[in-house]
């Protein structure tokens, strides 16, 4: 898939932990690490936007395109 997840990136440089965004989003554990692992087949605006509020980020420093992508 050409979309990379740097959502682990992001938490790294906030100094959250994935317990900390799940209680601030209101996205289970588990939700949560599909999408930062990269095994997410979708994500919903609303998550997203309350992603980018906890970590006070925009979308494309969490999503990345990149051409021919391999995983």
């Amino acid at each position: 898939m050409a979309i990379i997840v740097n959502l682990d990136v992001m938490m790294a440089k906030r100094k959250i932990s994935l317990n900390e965004l799940s209680e601030k989003v209101g996205v289970s554990l588990s939700n949560l690490s599909i999408l930062k692992t990269g095994k997410a087949r979708a994500v919903r605006f609303s998550t997203l936007e309350a992603i980018c509020k906890a970590l006070d980020c925009q979308p494309a420093d969490i999503l990345e395109y990149v051409e021919n992508a391999k995983k």
